[in-house]
């Protein structure tokens, strides 16, 4: 009898126990955010991100290493291995690699400090910790915040944050416009906290030299098929005026002119320059990398530039203001019609 009142009242502290760890508040939660986040010294996180257009979504496995206080390797590929790339940062500044044209551009830049990035576990417990309007919720295994944004597109109004109750570890990201319309998706599927890296993990020439490794360089592949050219899909509320192929220095590049209410934009999109040397010199840039959601592009002034898919891009116009340039140029993936 003894021993069956004794079970009787272990089981119910046990489940009692069980009751509390299952029920903490969001000020609980938040508590262990913020220390989580100052405890961890590295992590490895893989995901797979998927961007909403109009007419069809594009899918990226991202895989992301970072090392405190300031060192991060975030490398984006696509699902049919067309696009890859690599954003670093270390001691000597921020680097964007392209491993398919050998090409690597170097800037001065605070990247990532500033804005919102979907990937980096830091930046998402910030966004939590930071809007004091948060919305909070529990369900069975993941706790759930919804949150006001800074990301480079301010189109990316709003965002759901999911960390699971086990580690604290993301889950899945949603961000949406303010019509609460889903633009981006994340879904993480490994989270490592607390890694160890090689020394040289965040280096520029060897992560250039192990992804060239992985896939074929556009100059030794045989003839690409023309690429259909790409329209953007928003406008700023302009018309193509005039659509011409031109050579420049050997090469055909086609150039597309907008215009509307005394403004104008141009978009130019030739086929890719591979560099062709073993190693290729790094391009010192004075502009900003910038996310374009489906590719790293680079804001110098007036201009915003990218390569994807073999093909280089050139977007110009002293009458856009930075957001609408941007906006254009994301609209510019995938749309092969005007």
């Amino acid at each position: 009898m003894k021993k069956t009142v004794f079970t009787l009242i272990s089981s119910i502290l046990m489940l009692a126990l069980l009751i509390g760890c299952g029920s903490k508040s969001q000020e609980d939660v938040l508590e262990a955010l913020g220390d989580k986040t100052e405890k961890i010294k590295s992590y490895k996180m893989t995901a797979k991100m998927t961007f909403e257009g109009e007419e069809n979504s594009q899918t990226y496995d991202v895989e992301i290493w970072h090392q405190k206080p300031s060192f991060y390797r975030i490398k984006l590929e696509n699902d049919n291995n067309e696009q890859s790339q690599i954003i670093l940062r270390n001691d000597d500044g921020v680097f964007v690699l392209t491993p398919a044209l050998n090409k690597s551009f170097r800037f001065q830049s605070d990247w990532p400090e500033n804005n919102s990035q979907i990937y980096l576990y830091e930046s998402l417990v910030n966004d939590v910790l930071n809007d004091n309007e948060r919305s909070f919720k529990a369900d069975k295994d993941a706790y759930v915040f919804q949150t006001k944004t800074n990301y480079q597109n301010k189109n990316l109004f709003e965002q759901e944050i999911t960390f699971t109750k086990k580690n604290l570890e993301p889950k899945k990201i949603k961000v949406m416009d303010q019509d609460m319309k889903v633009l981006v998706t994340a879904k993480f599927s490994k989270v490592d906290f607390n890694v160890s890296f090689d020394d040289d993990a965040f280096d520029m020439d060897r992560n250039m030299t192990s992804a060239k490794l992985d896939i074929p360089t556009m100059a030794d592949e045989a003839e690409a098929v023309e690429a259909s050219p790409l329209y953007p899909e928003y406008t700023a509320e302009m018309n193509i005026a005039d659509e011409k192929e031109v050579t420049r220095n050997g090469e055909k590049q086609l150039v597309l002119t907008y215009t509307g209410d005394d403004r104008s934009f141009t978009l130019i999109q030739k086929k890719a320059d591979a560099a062709v040397e073993a190693s290729a010199p790094v391009h010192f840039v004075s502009g900003e990398p910038i996310d374009l959601g489906f590719v790293i592009g680079i804001k110098t002034g007036d201009t915003v530039s990218w390569s994807y898919n073999g093909m280089d891009f050139l977007l110009a116009s002293k009458d856009l203001d930075d957001e609408e340039l941007m906006a254009v140029a994301r609209s510019v993936q995938g749309v092969a019609s005007k």
